[in-house]
């Protein structure tokens, strides 16, 4: 038995160790991508292929804390039920010993590639060097070894290929540190995915780390994807331990683009990636999580599993903006349906899991109150929304405030277990959270006036059986 047939087989027996014990915490989602077993992070190879979507991730099956990641992978022909795969790659080589981090994926010839950084620590020195694996099913997959070493000028922080191809030429972005510890994204070219060219940086200029980067067109207009950090918090900006967030412009000889944006508003989402789907949508999932920000005091730790991913979401450009829709095909999960229309306020039990629409009939303040433990509110005459939760590790409240360029008309939510996401004014604004309240705990009061819809939402396979 090889490294790699080891490293898969013991993941294996840990999961089913501990699979009773995780999908019986009262926090585990019925409906999200989770973490099988340990630790979830970044979404990884988002894309679709011969009808099949195809989601990998960072996990660390064997610990709740980061370490050495595999690439997990869930496979889906509807984005609602996922089913869980064998791991995609495993830390077995001299290349990525210490870590199958980050990357993307691409169909080439019939088959599916992925690129992804091998991490390297020999006496706490980084290396990182751009990998290839391949595969003909999208079930087994052959390392193909290392397709790029850092350049001249970065250090060991160079991570996270985006794959893609214009015309006949194939390119590469990847997230970088530069020699003088500032964050960029650098580009390469290649004619055949095997000879990359060294072409320069991207963009750069604010923070000290840029993670993540994704490069997409969308309605004629270029947008790059990244997540910067070391952005020190400014008013109601910046205001998590790492921000994602993307520039909007036009790549010729070179990329001038706008200010900076922040992607999602609220306290967990980080590392997005997205994919061009075979009806031409441009589809995203988020991470639902925050690397060093008190991901000790989660409370699933004692059941084996922590984090877990956004559903899918639609990004559809507006002017300078992005907006974020969630899929429609999100509407199989909907089962019971029940509908209030009021003129000053509504309290009432709604389910754990369920997804609420509110369509505002009037323009004044709205305050909500969810489960009693995170609240949502607006004030009318400077249109922001304030959402409120307790800190994981000493339960003093935090917010996060977004600003509307127009009065709010709508709010739509998606409840699982421990998360909430919240969609304003059409996508406008997005705020993801993960939640933890009192797991009986069912109270919702809206003081507002409007028609509030709310649907119980069936169980899907989060992350696999």
């Amino acid at each position: 038995m090889n490294q790699d047939e080891y490293l898969k087989q013991k993941a294996e027996e840990y999961r089913k160790k501990h699979q009773e014990q995780v999908k019986n915490d009262p926090y585990y989602p019925q409906y999200h991508i989770a973490s099988p077993v340990g630790l979830l992070n970044d979404p990884n190879g988002w894309i679709q292929w011969n009808g099949t979507y195809h989601l990998f991730f960072q996990w660390m099956p064997f610990d709740t804390a980061h370490g050495a990641k595999f690439w997990g992978h869930v496979r889906s022909e509807n984005l609602v039920d996922w089913q869980l795969e064998a791991p995609a790659l495993t830390p077995s080589s001299w290349y990525d010993k210490d870590g199958c981090y980050s990357g993307s994926a691409i169909v080439h010839e019939g088959k599916l590639y992925l690129f992804y950084t091998g991490n390297v620590k020999n006496d706490e020195v980084r290396e990182a060097y751009q990998c290839l694996a391949t595969s003909t099913d999208g079930q087994v997959f052959h390392k193909q070894g290392v397709q790029i070493e850092v350049p001249d000028g970065y250090t060991a922080h160079f991570r996270d290929p985006k794959v893609w191809k214009e015309g006949t030429k194939w390119y590469m972005v990847i997230g970088a540190q530069t020699d003088q510890e500032k964050g960029s994204v650098v580009w390469y070219e290649s004619e055949d995915l095997n000879d990359w060219t060294f072409r320069g940086e991207l963009s750069s200029g604010f923070g000290y780390m840029w993670e993540c980067p994704d490069y997409f067109q969308l309605d004629g207009k270029d947008i790059l994807l990244f997540s910067p950090q070391g952005l020190s918090a400014s008013g109601i900006d910046y205001q998590n331990t790492y921000q994602s967030g993307y520039v909007i412009g036009e790549w010729k000889d070179d990329f001038t683009h706008g200010p900076f944006v922040e992607l999602d508003r609220g306290f967990d989402f980080y590392a997005p990636q997205t994919t061009k789907d075979e009806h031409g949508r441009r589809l995203l999932f988020g991470w639902m999580g925050m690397a060093d920000d008190n991901e000790p005091h989660h409370p699933t730790i004692s059941n084996q599993w922590i984090h877990q991913l956004t559903i899918p979401r639609e990004l559809v450009r507006e002017g300078d903006r992005l907006y974020q829709k969630p899929v429609p095909e999100l509407k199989e999960l909907r089962e019971t349906k029940e509908e209030h229309t009021f003129y000053d306020n509504w309290n009432g039990p709604i389910p754990r899991v369920s997804e609420w629409y509110f369509e505002v009939s009037k323009e004044k303040d709205i305050h909500m109150s969810i489960f009693r433990y995170a609240t949502m509110e607006y004030n009318a005459s400077e249109k922001s929304i304030r959402f409120t939760r307790p800190r994981l590790d000493n339960g003093e409240i935090e917010e996060r405030i977004g600003m509307l360029n127009e009065p709010l008309h709508s709010l739509h939510c998606y409840l699982d277990h421990s998360s909430i996401e919240l969609f304003v004014n059409g996508g406008a604004l997005t705020f993801s959270a993960r939640m933890f309240p009192d797991p009986n705990e069912e109270t919702f009061e809206v003081k507002g006036s409007g028609t509030l819809s709310i649907w119980s939402l069936r169980k899907s396979v989060g992350g696999g059986d």
